[in-house]
């Protein structure tokens, strides 16, 4: 499944050796014999924010001799399908992990993997506040976020301009004319790394929380009950959507964020005009460009209103990522968690123009005027639904990413989009 934390995905290694260098990176936290040693697994794999969780340990390590932290970034694909599934499943997981909220930390909590941290990171929790909440299961927080913001449409305003394309679109057939506009001036419109599944994924999420009411949105999701034709409707205007040509020539090959011709790649050397993606992309995308920098061109508007849908316009699609302990992790490690959700250290990641920090005191420290528009479009929303995929838990996201890829294909329907979520359903 996605996951979409999605926060900073970059370039990736090969799915076999990283699995085999995880697996030799979990030498579990505890008494190494001369002190302590706590292994911290996260899905930054490329700078800023890797160097930051570096310099992070390092600190820490600084303030607490005799303690060694073993920090490895991981791309996040196979950090969230593959790395820490299995680490669970063999009972040698990491100390400190990353850890999406909705069905993926409800599910690692129930079987027992997590540390409950309600009283033992009281005083953080309290600091973060109301952003906790997707981490919570039953009342008990089992993760914490460092990070939450909204998706949206990155694009680039110099391409914008040559397409002449004077307002960013506010409506579904506005971003249809930019699409045409765009076509006119020899780019891709809209790049998806549907090779990856889960940004195709994103779309389907999108026309769905447009379509379905924000009631049935807070019902059928904890019930798996997808009865209400809103479901259907969603596939049925990606469709409509599909057959204007909107994305990047190959794009079921595309990855979304690794190389030059990953969906990022794309976006960062200009040949297509706009994605739509979490908060965690000027970051991709910056690291992707020749200078390594997020380039000024880049711009950032919420999704259009889809005229005619009986979803709630004022609504918005958004998550983050968090980092949970494992429950026979050492005690230090509730420390390091604290430390990473400092005001200090969350200052420093809302300048590496990552993502949106949670702590509210680091909240004007977000420079990037992209993400500072993200944060503002989450705090007016009337209503943030979590990614679908993290929302429904673990088991829905790679066949329900994969349906959705079906019908980018052409090779499936809104019906089997509907059909496999019930399956899955069935099978819980």
């Amino acid at each position: 499944m996605m996951n979409r934390s999605r926060y900073t995905r970059a370039a990736a290694l090969g799915a076999t050796a990283t699995l085999a260098l995880g697996l030799a990176a979990c030498s579990s936290g505890g008494d190494d014999g001369d002190g302590v040693t706590i292994t911290w697994w996260h899905n930054a794999t490329s700078d800023p924010l890797q160097g930051l969780w570096a310099d992070v340990a390092a600190e820490f390590e600084a303030d607490h001799p005799g303690v060694t932290v073993e920090v490895t970034g991981y791309q996040n694909e196979d950090l969230q399908r593959t790395l820490i599934p299995n680490a669970l499943q063999s009972g040698d997981a990491p100390d400190l992990f990353m850890v999406w909220p909705g069905g993926e930390v409800r599910s690692q909590a129930e079987a027992g993997h997590l540390m409950d941290l309600t009283d033992v990171a009281a005083d953080t929790i309290d600091e973060i506040g109301n952003a906790v909440m997707p981490w919570q299961v039953d009342g008990a927080q089992y993760a914490i976020p460092y990070a939450f913001g909204a998706t949206g449409i990155w694009y680039n305003k110099q391409l914008f301009e040559q397409a002449g394309i004077e307002e960013t679109p506010e409506t579904l057939s506005e971003l249809e004319d930019a699409v045409a506009d765009l076509k006119e001036i020899g780019v891709a419109p809209i790049a998806v790394g549907a090779g990856d599944l889960w940004p195709a994924g994103h779309w389907w999420y999108q026309f769905a929380i447009s379509s379905c009411s924000t009631e049935t949105l807070q019902t059928a999701i904890p019930e798996l009950d997808f009865s209400d034709p809103c479901w259907v409707e969603a596939g049925e205007r990606l469709e409509d959507f599909l057959a204007i040509e909107p994305f990047n020539e190959g794009f079921l090959a595309t990855p979304a964020q690794t190389g030059a011709d990953s969906s990022n790649g794309l976006i960062a050397n200009g040949n297509a005009a706009m994605e739509f993606m979490g908060p965690w992309n000027a970051g991709t995308i910056g690291s992707l460009t020749t200078d390594g920098e997020v380039p000024e061109w880049l711009g950032w508007f919420p999704f259009p209103s889809i005229e005619g849908a009986e979803g709630d316009p004022g609504i918005i699609m958004g998550g983050g990522d968090g980092f949970g302990i494992s429950a026979d992790a050492p005690e230090e490690t509730v420390e390091l968690l604290q430390y990473i959700m400092s005001e200090d250290v969350q200052r420093r990641f809302a300048e590496t123009g990552a993502g949106i920090p949670t702590h509210p005191g680091a909240a004007d420290a977000v420079a990037d005027e992209n993400l500072a528009a993200s944060a503002q479009a989450l705090a007016e929303a009337s209503y943030v639904q979590l990614w679908l995929d993290s929302a429904l838990g673990p088991a829905f996201g790679g066949p329900l990413n994969q349906s959705i890829v079906n019908i980018f294909a052409g090779s499936g329907t809104p019906e089997d989009v509907v059909a496999t979520l019930e399956q899955t359903a069935d099978a819980q």
